[in-house]
């Protein structure tokens, strides 16, 4: 008796070969310890069937086919998850959101890994949950879609119809993501494009003072000081550079950035304890090798107090 025929079109033989290995691994042991089915492969011109037999049970056919059936849903479920899905993100960046260049493309995949897995990090707010809660949702979607179908198709199943024409709330979910990972792309490359630009401003400036110290007290309490540890006025200096917010306000962050570039210090020395926090980080970038972070010396005990001892730098 066939339980099921799994058809993959035009597919490689040793992807067809993996998934029944897997669809057999997984399907192998399902009843006190007896051998349930039996998964073979046949091939013709343009596709290829998995098929599953019953095997070794002679009771409770019905039954078991259900068991069988809903085991085959889970784990086909994991493997469109984690096989096919990223091919399906990537035609959706290419044929909906017109990306055609390799680094482009791998860069939004990298986003939508994000999203969709929490690796390197997770999204900001307002974009799709996360890591394994996210994996988990969908996975449970699909095992929906695919227990509903085996419901209502007795046996045949074409993998790439179903994923094509039987999913398209599992699709629009992807969509989803792949917009967000767009958004996130495109704001990065207008902030390289801008970074790049501050520096090339910093390059071809002179120096104006010897050194600047930027004193962080925490949170976004900053304190900009010369060389002799005097507060620095910015209007004493020939503004030949003014940073430029579009479309929003002016945050502290801009104006420690613009401070910096239009005062033109040949070093800079940060003292924090957060040397993470993105302004730091940003300055860092902008400025390159005329930052020194500091978490401990002289300057750091006078303003933030003691702490462990990580660097060492005496003005």
């Amino acid at each position: 008796m066939e339980w099921f025929d799994i058809i993959v079109m035009n597919a490689q033989e040793t992807y067809v070969s993996s998934l029944s290995s897997l669809i057999e691994n997984e399907l192998r042991l399902l009843h006190n310890g007896q051998e349930v089915v039996a998964v073979r492969i046949e091939w013709s011109e343009k596709s290829a069937h998995i098929r599953g037999e019953r095997f070794a049970i002679d009771h409770g056919a019905a039954v078991e086919r259900k068991k069988v059936m809903e085991k085959l849903a889970e784990v086909l479920a994991d493997h469109i998850i984690a096989v096919r899905e990223p091919g399906l993100l990537r035609q959706l960046i290419v044929k909906e959101f017109k990306y055609e260049t390799k680094e482009d493309i791998e860069l939004i995949e990298g986003y939508c890994k994000q999203f969709l897995f929490g690796e390197n990090g997770s999204g900001d707010a307002g974009a799709p949950i996360s890591s394994e809660a996210s994996r988990q949702r969908r996975k449970q979607l699909l095992v929906q879609r695919l227990s509903q179908y085996f419901e209502e198709h007795q046996r045949v199943f074409n993998l790439d119809g179903f994923l094509k024409f039987r999913l398209q709330d599992y699709l629009d979910e992807l969509r989803e993501v792949v917009e967000y990972a767009v958004d996130e792309y495109m704001m990065d490359r207008q902030y390289q494009e801008f970074i790049s630009l501050l520096q090339y401003f910093v390059y071809i400036q002179e120096a104006k003072i010897p050194a600047a110290h930027l004193i962080h007290k925490g949170g976004h309490e900053f304190v900009i000081l010369n060389d002799k540890l005097e507060p620095i006025d910015a209007n004493e200096f020939d503004a030949t550079f003014k940073l430029e917010v579009l479309e929003k306000d002016i945050n502290f962050e801009d104006m420690i950035v613009s401070t910096l570039i239009t005062v033109s210090p040949a070093n800079i020395y940060i003292h924090t304890r957060d040397p993470e926090m993105t302004v730091i980080k940003t300055i860092r970038q902008i400025f390159e090798d005329r930052t020194t972070v500091c978490a401990y010396c002289r300057t750091c005990h006078s303003y933030l107090g003691e702490a462990k001892k990580q660097d060492q730098l005496s003005p």
